[in-house]
């Protein structure tokens, strides 16, 4: 015969049991994060994108003071990028060399 206090133990680990999650395979998890990390980097991307068009709309318009500001941020938001992994080294060079020398012949 099952005592009372034994009965409550064998309900107890009937419910925990119940109450376990499903473990989700490697892969499925994988594909969770990489889906994460993908809106992620694409909003970053189109961060950069918005401010190389703000810095080509300052350059259009002669504003040098403008100009420089903004190559600065083009600078630091690119290499975010690089160090985030987004861009490769030689695509961030290639974008801060335009960017400079088109800054440069504004200067002069």
């Amino acid at each position: 015969m099952i005592s009372p206090s034994n009965k409550t133990l064998t309900q107890k680990i009937f419910m925990t049991e119940e109450k376990k999650k499903n473990k989700r395979p490697t892969a499925q998890k994988r594909d969770i994060r990489n889906e994460k990390r993908r809106v992620i980097n694409k909003s970053f991307k189109s961060e950069v994108r918005t401010t190389m068009r703000t810095f080509e709309g300052a350059w259009k318009n002669q504003d040098k003071e403008k100009t420089e500001e903004i190559l600065k941020m083009v600078y630091r938001m690119v290499d975010k990028c690089v160090k985030r992994g987004i861009y490769k080294p030689n695509k961030a060079a290639r974008i801060k060399a335009t960017a400079y020398a088109q800054c440069a012949a504004l200067a002069s």
